[in-house]
Parts: C-alpha cells; sequence; structure tokens
C-alpha cells in the first residue's frame, strides 16, 4: 500500500525528526524551505574516500559557499553529530547522482547506490538563517510565495584544490533596501550558514544575466523599493564535484536539505562535535 503523502504546509512547525521520519517513509519529496524553523539545514556532498581529503582543503578555502558542519565515517550512512537516528541514505527529500562527471539520476533513497568507501560531507544551508530575518520583520520572498529560493551560477571564482574548482553559485533575495544593513549584521551571525551577503545590486557585476531566470529554484518578484541580495551558496559543490568528473558523487537536490537536530545558532556545538 503506498504510503499517503503530506503537504509543505502541514509539515511547518513539526520538529526536525518528524520531518524527517515523512521524508524516511517517502511521505514528502518537496522542498525544505521554511520547515524546522530554529534547527541547521544541511547541504550534502558524498564521494569517495580517497577523495574526500581534497574537497575538505576546498570547503577549507572557500569556506563562503562550503562551510562544513559535520563529516561522516567512512562507510557509514549515519550523521551522529547531526542529529538521532540519521540516516543518509533516505533522510532527505530529494538527492542527485552523478557518474563520470554527467548528472544520472535524481532519486529519493540512495540505499542502492550506497559503498563502503562513501564519505558524507555536510555543508551548512542558508535556509538556517531565514527565520531569524523573518522573526525580524525582513520578508524572505520565496517563503512567502511557497516556492523554492532562486539560485544562480556566477563569474566569482573560488579557490581550488586538487580535482576541484570552478565558479561560486549564490541565492538571491530582494531586500528592502533600508533593512540591508540589518539583514547583513543579522546574517553575519550565522558563518555556518554561509553568513553575511556577498554582493548587493546588479546581477551582471556577478556575471548573472538575468534575475527571472535562475538555474535552479523559482523565480521571485522585486518590489519596488527592494534590492537583490545574493549569498554564497551549497549549490557551489555540486557545479564543482560534477567538474571534477568522479566516478561516483551524490549531493542533495537544490532545495532540497537534510535537517539537523541542532539549533541554528549552534556554531560551538557543532564545532565540538566535528
Amino acid at each position: 500500500m503506498a504510503e499517503e503523502s503530506v503537504s509543505h504546509s502541514s509539515l511547518i512547525g513539526a520538529p526536525p525528526t518528524e520531518v524527517r521520519a515523512a521524508i524516511r517513509r517517502g511521505a514528502y519529496a518537496g522542498h525544505t524551505a521554511g520547515l524546522a524553523a530554529g534547527y541547521l539545514q544541511c547541504n550534502l556532498a558524498i564521494l569517495p574516500e580517497r577523495y574526500a581529503l581534497d574537497f575538505l582543503r576546498f570547503c577549507q578555502r572557500n569556506p563562503k559557499p562550503c562551510p562544513v558542519v559535520g563529516v561522516g565515517d567512512t562507510g557509514d550512512p549515519q550523521m551522529r553529530t547531526l542529529g538521532r537516528d540519521i540516516d543518509i541514505r533516505t533522510d532527505v527529500s530529494k538527492y542527485r547522482v552523478f557518474r563520470d562527471g554527467a548528472f544520472s539520476e535524481e532519486v529519493t533513497d540512495i540505499s542502492n547506490v550506497w559503498a563502503d568507501d562513501l564519505v558524507t560531507v555536510a555543508l551548512g544551508c542558508s535556509f538556517t538563517f531565514e527565520n531569524a530575518l523573518m522573526r525580524n520583520d525582513i520578508p524572505v520572498r520565496h517563503i512567502e510565495s511557497g516556492r523554492n529560493v532562486p539560485m544562480f551560477r556566477t563569474s566569482i571564482d573560488l579557490v581550488p584544490a586538487g580535482p576541484f574548482g570552478g565558479e561560486m553559485v549564490v541565492t538571491m533575495r530582494p531586500i528592502p533596501e533600508h533593512q540591508i544593513e540589518q539583514t547583513r549584521a543579522i546574517c553575519a551571525r550565522y558563518p555556518q550558514a554561509h553568513g553575511a551577503p556577498i554582493a548587493s545590486g546588479d546581477p551582471a557585476k556577478i556575471g548573472i544575466p538575468d534575475l527571472s531566470r535562475p538555474d535552479w529554484g523559482d523565480a521571485v518578484e522585486i518590489h519596488d523599493g527592494e534590492v537583490p541580495v545574493y549569498w554564497a551558496c551549497g549549490v557551489t559543490p555540486q557545479n564543482v564535484l560534477l567538474a571534477a568528473g568522479l566516478p561516483l558523487c551524490i549531493t542533495h537536490s537544490p532545495g532540497h536539505m537534510l535537517i539537523a537536530d541542532v539549533a541554528e545558532d549552534a556554531e560551538t556545538t557543532i564545532l565540538k562535535q566535528t
């Protein structure tokens, strides 16, 4: 008998364990923006152990798009530092599988792909600080409109390490001009979630041709008096992994994050645990 599906709206306000349970049993496969307010959301990079050290070097050299918040043991799908009973094979609503540098498939369960040499790297996500913005009456347009955040390729070069390198991906949120400095100050308190924005204003300055056509996610309206503001994005390592041509790597699908049991402002706890 097929599992009855649950909606995004029905999961708003649910604790991380409940959201993950719905995902694990196949009842929810949507995006996680606006879910589990107050808890850390994570991007994923899962890759063979022989490439993991170079990838971690790459993350250390590019902390804005790649803030490491957890690293799993080789071959172990559990992420014990991020929560109780997390199984990385089933607890993300949608994954992307890449083989030999090419996209292979998008799935809701990677149990059949999992191997004993795989290492999971969890990276902070900007969905985390959105709750803080909303608590301070700063609009988050894609949540207001029930959409996924718009994400864009840019011309911003990254610092390479081993086979990993490329250009940064960013998220964009329209912010009222008079609230931009407040937004910067709030987001700076969340370095594990990409921290303060990296740019604002004219998208062409960072190589974005058209804000109405995001590379991932959904376009959102920019109202009068608002300015497009850009944050480093955890989709960056997906592009980097793809370009490296690894025999196998797995990521989350853009906007479909791992929700941890760790509080969104628990930076020191995360660092101690990892």
